[in-house]
């Protein structure tokens, strides 16, 4: 099947920005040559290919073709680039990361990354969960997740381990002090955002089904922002919890309790320079931001 790549352009370009005039503006054409790529496109796949809704979405359809063109676009990009002797162009990776990844071990691969001309980094922040999703969607062509098996088209390696362990301040730990432990079903907890577990799995290692206030804070900084200022106790990942530990902001709840989260990189399997040369970053960085596997 020959797919142009102006009409793969137009479906990315969609689904960046949401509108076809959104994309008109991104590719310098009229939102007219936009729909008349689109309808190009369904008519030689056969199948409608984006969800005209606000903002616009592929349909499972699209997808799989919004796949094929990211693929195609950063095989494309890193050939301009090797061309290129005057105007360089830049090569985009985009990239599925979690937040406490991304706050911890991963500035290791954003600081490799500084020193690399000619390369726009992309993240796009989803709990280690979710982002395989990306993956299959088509929007990353590589994530850190936790999702042991390999989404089509991908390799995985498993890349280590971060320790999390439930943390507050002292003062609001000896509030919250019943007998030898702490009262875990009413002392108030700081949650990530909806798809964040991490509380609730230690609860119920204590037995506890629902705890009283749950306060939700959906950055990695100002969720542990808000444990150091009192707010609750939340889940807190080992290497941000250190430091505050030795200088006496936090400490670790009683009962020796921790999560560990094994973590993933998947990746497309692209013979992509670039893409290689991010993996690589991306083990240096584990290696020393992360528990062994």
């Amino acid at each position: 099947m020959d797919l142009p790549p102006a009409q793969l352009a137009a479906l990315v370009a969609i689904a960046d920005h949401g509108t076809f005039e959104a994309a008109a503006r991104e590719l310098h054409v009229t939102p007219s040559a936009v729909s008349q790529r689109i309808r190009a496109l369904e008519s030689q796949v056969g199948q409608v290919v984006v969800q005209r809704t606000t903002p616009c979405r592929p349909t499972a359809a699209g997808q799989v073709l919004l796949r094929v063109a990211r693929q195609t676009q950063l095989l494309h990009d890193e050939l301009r680039e090797a061309l290129a002797h005057e105007h360089r162009s830049s090569v985009e990776l985009r990239i599925a990361v979690n937040a406490d990844s991304l706050a911890t071990w991963f500035r290791g691969v954003v600081g490799e990354v500084a020193d690399w001309p000619g390369v726009a980094l992309r993240i796009d922040v989803e709990d280690q969960a979710f982002s395989a999703g990306l993956l299959r969607s088509g929007d990353a062509l590589a994530a850190v997740t936790s999702e042991p098996a390999a989404v089509q088209g991908c390799s995985v390696e498993r890349i280590g381990t971060l320790r999390y362990l439930p943390a507050a301040t002292p003062a609001f730990i000896e509030r919250w002090r019943h007998g030898r432990g702490v009262d875990w079903a009413r002392m108030p907890v700081v949650v990530f955002n909806e798809k964040d577990t991490l509380q609730h799995d230690v609860l119920a290692l204590r037995g506890v089904a629902r705890t009283g206030v749950a306060h939700r804070v959906p950055t990695s900084a100002d969720f542990l922002e808000a444990v150091r200022l009192g707010l609750g106790w939340g889940m807190i990942p080992e290497p941000q919890l250190r430091p505050d530990v030795r200088a006496g902001r936090l400490e670790p709840l009683p009962g020796r309790l921790h999560l560990d989260v094994a973590l993933h990189w998947q990746r497309w399997r692209l013979d992509s320079p670039t893409l290689d040369r991010l993996t690589d970053g991306v083990r240096r960085a584990a290696r020393t931001g992360l528990r062994p596997k």
